[in-house]
């Protein structure tokens, strides 16, 4: 079955510009292992030139890293006439020039350079002769275009987009490609003949989340339970022995990476660097900064400034949906030597209290990623607003109580709407025990961020809450999961 770019709007119009350009470009692009970079790439532009794709082998010498790159070159050129491997990059790039230069002006050329950061090994000198080819040759070549590519995001940062060396600025275009939200996960999925309802869908997503390589394991006539099942708890399932590999292929210091994940998620998916230093070991400084740079550049991690916070104030979330999963899920039953290929397993656990309390702090996760979808089904997409979290600690020896904001929009005419993120499987009820804790939460909201605005409560929830006095004296807004899905 032939799967056609599905959603991805913002980055075809840059890789459509790119095409009708009239001078060289150079773009990076980059994003998480599995969301669908090269199939963009090549799907887009495999059928507008002459295409040349050559990929890095992880951990593999230059002499390997060479070889392969001349068999495509070889085929691309010269009719698939095999081509002796060169001592370096130099001499590589020297055959390529030459190719470049003598094919007609009229036909586009994309050099796509997928997984660069594999390629380029240690001392192999490949950035170097990129930044004196493309400085001296290719960039004054109109109709050639150049896309570097890898999942090592940090790396793809560090030593193109913001690199300080040869390569300083000179990256024309960058690409960013995240994980598919909702709507185009429904899309995605249609695309493949697999119909389900929202509800199920979102089910998948708190799981796998929107990865496209994921997603083309679920399998028609299955439910959401039998899915995951299927894809995460059977030996033979595609995300298995996923979690492991992830990080292996991404980081050198996969390990240490993995570490601040974990620590993360055991400190309830919510930790201030200073607690972060304390749970991993690892010092304040350089080391730390990178290795939570290259996490939250991997799509992994995420830091935010609690709403009125200081800077010294930031604290991470993990946002990996299959991160999270597996780490509350899978790992556990795997270093147990429990047998969970099970027939039913997951299906059964669906219902539990354990997994009803989990989708709530999944589900939260997934609506702080769609906020332009709230902020329209609020009706305030064109009003400008700063949007946060925020929580104030109840300090010992009072009875003050602390309170806590699953996500807030300041807003610049005049109103705070704090917003309230309910997963269930009937329409929520607002009791009168709720009632008086958004009531307490409002209250200590409104004497401790002293923003002097009127205060509205929005309830996001997955089927909408159930009408009586407390919702009608409390809510001001609803927000259901159809709402995510625009």
């Amino acid at each position: 079955m032939s799967i056609k770019i599905i959603g991805r709007e913002k980055e075809v119009k840059i890789l459509y510009n790119v095409w009708k350009s009239k001078e060289a470009e150079f773009i990076a692009v980059y994003g998480r292992r599995r969301v669908g970079k090269t199939f963009l790439i090549r799907e887009y532009f495999s059928n507008k030139g002459i295409y040349l794709e050559a990929s890095g082998a992880k951990d593999k010498p230059l002499k390997k890293q060479l070889e392969n790159f001349m068999k495509v070159l070889s085929s691309t050129f010269f009719k698939g006439v095999p081509l002796s491997t060169p001592k370096n990059w130099d001499d590589a790039f020297d055959i390529l020039t030459k190719e470049l230069i003598a094919a007609p002006k009229s036909k586009k050329i994309i050099i796509f350079l997928d997984e660069l950061p594999w390629m380029a090994t240690k001392k192999s000198g490949l950035l170097q002769s990129l930044d004196y080819y493309w400085n001296l040759h290719w960039s004054k070549l109109t109709n050639l275009i150049l896309i570097a590519c890898g999942s090592a995001a940090s790396w793809i940062l560090d030593k193109l987009i913001y690199a300080k060396g040869g390569l300083h600025k000179r990256i024309t275009k960058k690409i960013l490609l995240e994980p598919y939200l909702l709507k185009e996960t429904e899309a995605f999925l249609k695309s493949l003949n697999i119909k389900l309802n929202q509800r199920q869908i979102l089910d998948i997503y708190m799981a796998i989340g929107g990865i496209p390589y994921y997603l083309k394991a679920i399998q028609k006539g299955l439910s959401s339970a039998q899915n995951i099942e299927a894809i995460c708890f059977h030996k033979n399932g595609l995300l298995y022995n996923e979690f492991s590999n992830l990080f292996e292929a991404l980081f050198e210091q996969a390990e240490m990476n993995l570490n601040i994940v974990r620590q993360i998620v055991n400190h309830g998916n919510e930790i201030t660097r200073e607690e972060l230093i304390r749970a991993t070991g690892i010092k304040s400084g350089g080391s730390l900064n990178k290795r939570l740079q290259e996490l939250e550049s991997s799509g992994f991690i995420q830091s935010y400034l609690p709403y009125g916070k200081k800077q010294r104030d930031h604290s991470y979330k993990v946002i990996d949906e299959f991160s999270l999963f597996h780490l509350k899920w899978i790992e556990p039953l795997l270093t147990s030597g429990v047998r969970i290929d099970a027939e039913g397993y997951w299906q059964n656990l669906v219902n539990t209290p354990s997994v009803k309390a989990w989708s709530g702090y999944a589900f939260e996760n997934i609506c702080l990623k769609h906020i332009k979808q709230i902020r329209y089904a609020l009706g305030i997409g064109k009003i400008a607003a700063h949007t946060g979290r925020w929580r104030s600690l109840s300090k010992k020896d009072s009875n003050e109580n602390g309170a806590e904001i699953d996500l807030l929009f300041d807003r610049e005419d005049g109103i705070t709407t704090i917003c309230e993120i309910k997963y269930s499987n009937q329409p929520f009820l607002i009791d009168k025990d709720y009632a008086k804790q958004l009531m307490k939460k409002i209250d200590v909201f409104e004497n401790h961020a002293n923003l002097g605005k009127q205060t509205f409560l929005a309830m996001i929830t997955t089927v909408g809450i159930k009408q009586n006095l407390w919702s009608k004296e409390l809510v001001h807004n609803e927000i259901s999961l159809k709402d995510l899905f625009t």
